[in-house]
């Protein structure tokens, strides 16, 4: 598998169906933090219409697109080495470095989480379910990347932060809610 980036998203789906183990459940995460974190900043930009209210959100939600869009990639080959152990060591080894990839994805998901409850409060009725969509899919994309984390490692300080990042993202879809 390539550059995601010159993928369509039909060609990307199809990828994923496909009988191999990359792109698979940690580049699909990767990607649904992206689009959650692109609903967020265009909810962000929609919400500065008229205001004389910075670019922080805006930017925030573009950097964290683009920091998912960059762990997606990665992702693409985390898994490799894992599939290539010949040893037991060597396993845990590769499967303590394949956890890195989706807890980053797990914390960038929180973020894009936390953000978009901030955006949400800011703007209009009319914008705001487009926020909190992209909080709903950040919640999902960390609590799955935490998922990927802990079929490869079972505690450490990745799993923790893993654990910690669909934590954050989870409470922040519940203040969505409340």
């Amino acid at each position: 598998m390539g550059e995601l980036s010159g993928q369509s998203l039909e060609e990307f789906l199809a990828a994923v169906a496909e009988d191999t183990p990359a792109p698979g459940g940690g580049t699909s995460s990767a990607m649904t933090t992206a689009l959650a974190a692109a609903l967020v900043e265009m909810s962000a930009r929609l919400a500065r219409r008229g205001s004389d209210d910075g670019d922080g959100p805006v930017e925030r939600a573009s950097e964290l697109r683009a920091e998912a869009l960059r762990l997606a990639q990665e992702e693409l080959t985390s898994y490799a080495p894992v599939l290539e152990a010949e040893t037991a060591a060597d396993r845990t080894t590769a499967l303590d470095a394949a956890s890195e990839p989706p807890a980053q994805i797990a914390e960038t998901a929180a973020a894009v989480a936390e953000l978009g409850i901030e955006v949400a409060g800011s703007t209009s009725p009319a914008v705001r379910g487009d926020a909190l969509t992209g909080v709903v899919l950040a919640e999902a994309a960390a609590s799955a990347a935490a998922r990927l984390v802990a079929t490869n490692i079972t505690s450490g300080p990745v799993f923790d932060r893993a654990r910690d990042a669909a934590e954050r993202a989870a409470n922040a879809r519940k203040s969505a809610t409340s």
